[in-house]
Formats: structure tokens, C-alpha cells, sequence
């Protein structure tokens, strides 16, 4: 019988992946400035339609602009701490799923434990079980 198990990635900090890491963040953060601007310049095309409450718009548009705003300042304190990140440390970047067997006389204990694939920068030096 096979099972399903969470595996945890592990990153170990280099300059390489600590610069591709803090260009995702910075990618990130730009997409959610974007989304930003384009949702004020919908709530200005949708208030000068008749019709339309323009409280209600604005309260809505300006719910959805501060969730991005969250996540924008979520993203900056994340690009704090990489910097403060030391080289050699482990960061855990991810999880994943992994088919595991399970027969008669199985070692639960093993099967179910913590299992995490260690990368230092896009290869796989360790994994631990």
C-alpha cells in the first residue's frame, strides 16, 4: 500500500539563491503595486457610470487596495529578514508530496517521521530522514 507524506524543501542560503529569492519577492511586490494602481483606475472608470453607488464602489475598491497593501508590506518585511539571513543557513522553502510504501512490518515511526530534500542552489545535497 502507498500513502501520501508531506516532505518538507530546505534551501541552503548561498548568494545565488539569496538573489533569486529576493528578485521573486521583488517580482511579487511589483505585480501587487500593479494590481494596486489598476484597481483605482477601475473604481474612477466604474464612479462616473450613472447608477452605481459611489460609496459602495469606493469602500469595496478600497477593501481589495488594502489587502494588496498588507501583502506588500508582508513582502518587504520577508526581504528584511533574507538580508538578514547568514550564508550557510537553511531556510525551509516549501513542501511537498511524496508516495511512500507501506508493508506488513513497516516501521511506522520511520514512515511517518519528518523527511526534508536539502538544495543548495538547485541540487540536491542531502536527505534527511
Amino acid at each position: 500500500m502507498k500513502i501520501i507524506k508531506k516532505v518538507l524543501i530546505k534551501q541552503i542560503v548561498t548568494e545565488k539563491s539569496k538573489a533569486r529569492i529576493h528578485e521573486n519577492f521583488y517580482n511579487h511586490k511589483m505585480r501587487l503595486e500593479q494590481e494596486c494602481q489598476q484597481l483605482l483606475f477601475e473604481q474612477r472608470k466604474l464612479q462616473n457610470k450613472a447608477g452605481v453607488s459611489k460609496q459602495e464602489t469606493a469602500h469595496r475598491f478600497q477593501q481589495e487596495i488594502n489587502n494588496r497593501k498588507e501583502k506588500i508590506k508582508l513582502v518587504e518585511f520577508k526581504m528584511e529578514q533574507l538580508d538578514l539571513l547568514e550564508m550557510g543557513s537553511e531556510i525551509t522553502e516549501k513542501e511537498v508530496e511524496a508516495l511512500v510504501e507501506v508493508k506488513e512490518g513497516s516501521h511506522w515511526d520511520e514512515i511517518i517521521g519528518e523527511q526534508a530534500i536539502v538544495i543548495e542552489d538547485d541540487v540536491v545535497i542531502r536527505i534527511d530522514k
